[in-house]
């Protein structure tokens, strides 16, 4: 077959964004520190960028000399005669010429859970490879004590990291060990387990010895809280289940919890809100909450710019392409800053706008059906920008700090009688919390109630927002005398 050349020209239609455009979407997506941490950089990596200074000017004494008593110093002063002043005032210096305290943080020397487990270990008798055995099982340990890897996988991480071989009985012995230290359930590989060592660390007696059996062989059922079940199945009445049950509640599912975790474990995340709200009456203030100076461009590289425009030859300069390629990425940074600033404020002015009744009630029965849409047509921006703009950001209010996507929430109903889901949920939680524990509302019977006070709900909702605020089903939240 004769093969031919053939020339096809087609049309497409794309969309590129500057490198201007790409900065902010960049900087729109970042949280504060982000920012702040962000324009930091850029003043250090780009000459042509400068940030305005604030002017402090320097305390003087009356004869114009420079003021540099300390805090101390000056409450001294207080005092007609240095035996009057007080030894405490005599020994202490935790202030500065600032009046800048300096608080001494003591170092945090509480034992861990791994440091408590080791100290067993060094304190019995045993062979030295089966303690260190011991030691490296230990470390792998979660915070609630539970041992998760298979033991196996840890003599392979003990051969192939470090070189150390053990053998299977060296490693059993010391897996042993590990599940007979304090307190009882270390070492256990889920729950179940956990909640048989501890009932074998018990005092031997039918009640507990029933506990055992409970957990061992119907721990689905008993999980589940099919308790009339259980009793069916082992043929004993209320009270002697009600003695078991309450032997078992008062086990501890997380055995390791209750001793000081490692640092990493302990160390919560800190939030830093992007946005504060001051409420004052019926006014509502609005603050972006970073560090961001105003910025300009730096006066050598302004002037070196406006020469070579006002002069031809000046472009043959040599590092002209230095300046001009640094003096417009100053230029599109600042833009791009400015553009994220104008952006966010405009967003979160549009949110508290919509949700005005809530930031003056701190209800949630206020909080208004609002979507990315709504704030898009108030504000004029695409509905990715409002996306950018609220992912991983943060409100600060008299009340809290809350994350702003917690405003978004569909509207469920239609007409007068739409309601917000955030409204639903707390509605539905607060039912729920005043409900009878012996005989907890079904989502037929919350699905009812909330329909007679006038919200338009189905049942399928009910259980959708449950299971979203972390509530379980009505048979699982009963409770027993």
């Amino acid at each position: 077959m004769q093969e031919s050349l053939r020339l096809n020209q087609e049309q497409k239609l794309t969309q590129r964004l500057s490198p201007m455009q790409v900065r902010f979407v960049k900087l729109l997506e970042m949280n504060s520190p982000e920012a702040d941490e962000a324009v930091r950089r850029e003043l250090d990596d780009n000459p042509a960028l400068a940030a305005e200074e604030t002017f402090q000017p320097e305390e003087t004494t009356d004869d114009g000399s420079q003021f540099n008593e300390t805090a101390e110093e000056m409450q001294r002063a207080d005092y007609s005669d240095e035996d009057d002043i007080p030894y405490y005032r005599l020994s202490t210096n935790n202030y500065s010429a600032d009046d800048k305290g300096f608080d001494f943080v003591q170092a945090d020397n509480s034992e861990t859970l791994y440091d408590y487990l080791n100290r067993q270990i060094e304190e019995r008798n045993i062979p030295d490879d089966v303690a260190a055995t011991a030691k490296y099982i230990i470390g792998n340990l979660d915070s609630s004590g539970y041992l998760r890897r298979d033991l196996f996988a840890i003599i392979d991480d003990l051969a192939f990291n470090h070189g150390i071989d053990v053998s299977d009985d060296v490693a059993k012995k010391a897996f042993d060990e590990v599940r007979s230290l304090e307190p009882a359930g270390i070492g256990a590989k889920d729950l179940q387990d956990c909640l048989l060592m501890q009932i074998d660390s018990l005092k031997h007696n039918d009640e507990n010895a029933l506990a055992r059996k409970i957990i061992a062989e119907h721990f689905s059922e008993f999980s589940l809280k099919h308790y009339d079940r259980i009793m069916s199945m082992l043929k004993i009445d209320r009270t002697l289940f009600d003695k078991v049950l309450k032997t078992i509640l008062n086990l501890n599912p997380k055995p390791g919890a209750a001793l000081g975790n490692s640092q990493s474990d302990s160390q919560l995340q800190q939030i830093i809100p992007d946005f504060i709200i001051d409420i004052d009456d019926n006014d509502i203030k609005i603050t972006l909450n970073n560090n961001i100076p105003d910025l300009h461009i730096e006066e050598s590289f302004e002037n070196a710019v406006k020469r070579m425009e006002s002069n031809a030859k000046k472009r043959e300069e040599q590092g002209k392409e230095f300046i001009i390629s640094r003096y417009n990425e100053a230029r599109d940074f600042i833009e791009a800053m400015r553009l994220r600033q104008e952006t966010l404020f405009s967003v979160i002015s549009a949110i508290v706008k919509i949700q005005k009744q809530y930031f003056l009630t701190e209800d949630e029965h206020e909080l208004r059906p609002m979507a990315l849409k709504d704030v898009a047509s108030m504000t004029g921006y695409d509905i990715s920008v409002i996306s950018r703009s609220t992912a991983n950001k943060y409100l600060s209010t008299p009340w809290g700090i809350i994350p702003l996507r917690f405003f978004f929430s569909e509207g469920v109903g239609e007409g007068e009688d739409e309601a917000s889901a955030r409204e639903i949920q707390a509605a539905i939680k607060a039912l729920i919390e005043k409900e009878d524990k012996l005989h907890p509302m079904s989502d037929d019977l919350i699905c009812k109630t909330l329909n007679e006070k006038g919200y338009s709900i189905k049942r399928r909702t009910i259980a959708k927002y449950r299971d979203r605020l972390g509530i379980p089903v009505a048979r699982l939240r009963r409770t027993l005398k």
